[in-house]
């Protein structure tokens, strides 16, 4: 005889324990996105010269820029440095919200999440 209810094990009392479990993921879901706007990320280039600072939503929200690194002569140099402490930046805060947001879902891959 087939077993009813199309889970392991059949019984309802699954369904109510995998609905508990999703919920308590989508609290932890919640939480890790409210960290995760309030995270930032620091990123240097030029051994310092160009400083980058991005958020969790993925904003860059200072660049601080030595008056050192400004030479009318290679506005080219100052250009990639701005843009290789911008890039940096974003992939730091990237990868932190990747990570708490794996916590927050014990590994589990959502589609459209990340």
């Amino acid at each position: 005889m087939a077993k009813r209810g199309g889970f392991p094990g059949g019984g309802m009392g699954n369904m109510g324990a995998m609905m508990k479990q999703a919920q308590k993921m989508q609290l932890e879901l919640a939480k890790a996105q409210e960290e995760i706007k309030d995270m930032t990320f620091e990123a240097t280039a030029g051994g310092g010269m160009v400083k980058v600072v991005a958020s969790g939503d993925m904003s860059v929200t200072s660049i601080v820029i030595d008056p050192e690194a400004v030479d009318p002569e290679d506005v080219e140099m100052l250009q990639d440095m701005v843009t290789a402490a911008v890039n940096e930046a974003l992939r730091g805060v990237s990868e932190l919200s990747s990570q708490r947001l794996n916590a927050a879902t014990g590994g589990l891959n959502i589609p459209g999440l990340m």
